[in-house]
Parts: C-alpha cells; structure tokens; sequence
C-alpha cells in the first residue's frame, strides 16, 4: 500500500515580500521557501501511519509541481521521512494546472492514498483536493482532521456544521487535511538530513495545460498605523480614540 502526499512550496511568512514587473510577479530575490505547513502536517500524518501499519503500508510519496528550484523543499520532505519524491518540471501557475499535473502522476503510479493539504499559505484557493479528484474520478473527504488506520480499513474524521462526522472508507481515495489531522509537524533529524541526499528524485517533464486563471497585479496591505502611547491614567483619551478613531466602541 502506497501514499501520496501533495507539496506545495510556500514563502515562510517571516519573509518581507516585494513585486517586480509592474506588480505583476513575486520577486523571489532573497526569498526564504518552506513546505506549505497544511502539507507539512498531512506528510507527518503519513509516516506515522506507514509507521503503525506494520508494514502493509511499505512507501510514502511526496510530489511537487515546480521548477529546480523547489529541490531543496523537496529534500527536506525526504529528510523528514518520505521515501522518495517526484518533482513535474512545470510551473505552477495555477490549481488547474497543478492538479491536472499531479494527476498525470498518479495515472502512471498507482497509490491506495492520497493526501492534499486544504489549501496553501500563499493564495488560499483550496481548490487543488477537489480538482485532483475530479481529474482521477476518485472518492475524496474534505476537511478531514484524523486519520486512522487499523491494518484493514481507513477511518477518517472530518468537521462539518454543528460536529464531526466518522467516515470509514476503502482505497483508493483523496484526503483533503486541515489543521488536526496530527499535532505538530516532524522536525528532520540530523540522519535523517543525511539519508535525503542519497533518496531518489525522479523529474518527471510536466503535460501541457492551459491554465484557468491569470494574475493581473500584485498589491501589498496598507502599512499599519503608527502605535499611539497613552497614559496609564488618560482613560478619556483611550476611550475617544476607540470611539472616534478606531470606531470599535
């Protein structure tokens, strides 16, 4: 039995953004790459799953569409326990374009599971799941935040309106995780940073898809205001300023 586990590599959020090219393209000058952590968290949940099957499920996945770029992302995936990975040499314009290459993928390797993070940090679309599983005509659960599995059948736990719902389910199917589905992301060991440089990598050349959606312009938030400082005991001032500035009051 067989896991895939979708990547997508993100700008950490620490990192200070700015647009070339009239706003329309990231300038990725200095730009520090991490996994998705939505992914980061469904790859954990994989290996501790691999881990407690006792042996019935024998390799974990991770695949990314992107450039050479997106290499040492990818090995830090292997470095936390994935055996191999596959990279489509395509870029990424869209969620269109990146689930139709991930299953191309899939459709030339069978995997029992795949697991998509709900949505990535850095265009929030929540759309490649969903996508993936209309292009494979593959069963998928959304929101899932649990998965369990007991040496013959998956459960899943996902939230819905008012509760959560148990599903048991057969293979294959898509789990599209959210925050849940394990507690904190594995951190890379320092054996297990060494064994990544040697795990295979295979480059597999992206189809061509047209993409759905084109970005027009990039525009950064509005710089915060400035912090007004207040006295302790200038309660009428703070009360005027939520009232007439902040409006909160």
């Amino acid at each position: 039995m067989k896991i895939l586990v979708c990547l997508s590599e993100v700008v950490d959020t620490t990192t200070k953004i700015k647009f070339v090219n009239d706003d329309k393209e990231l300038d990725k000058t200095g730009v520090q790459w991490i996994i998705n952590p939505w992914d980061e968290l469904a790859l954990t949940r994989a290996l501790e799953l691999k881990e407690g099957s006792g042996g019935k499920i024998t390799k974990v996945t991770v695949v990314t569409v992107g450039g050479a770029g997106s290499e040492p992302t990818i090995r830090k995936a292997l470095a936390m326990g994935a055996d191999d990975a596959i990279r489509v040499d395509a870029d990424p314009v869209d969620s269109y374009s990146i689930a139709a290459q991930i299953a191309e993928v899939v459709k030339n390797d069978s995997f029992d599971v795949i697991f998509c993070g709900i949505e990535s940090s850095d265009f929030n679309s929540a759309c490649v799941g969903g996508m993936l599983a209309e292009f494979l005509e593959m069963t998928s659960v959304s929101a899932v935040t649990q998965c369990d599995f007991d040496g013959d059948k998956f459960t899943l736990k996902r939230e819905i309106d008012g509760g959560k719902e148990t599903i048991n389910i057969n293979t294959p199917f898509i789990a599209i995780v959210q925050k849940g589905i394990c507690i904190d992301p594995r951190i890379p060991a320092m054996r297990g940073i060494m064994m990544a440089r040697s795990k295979p990598l295979n480059v597999v050349q992206g189809i061509n898809v047209e993409a759905l959606i084109e970005n027009e312009v990039y525009e950064l938030p509005p710089p915060k205001a400035a912090c007004k400082m207040i006295e302790e005991e200038d309660t009428d001032k703070l009360v005027d300023l939520l009232h007439n500035e902040a409006k909160v009051l």
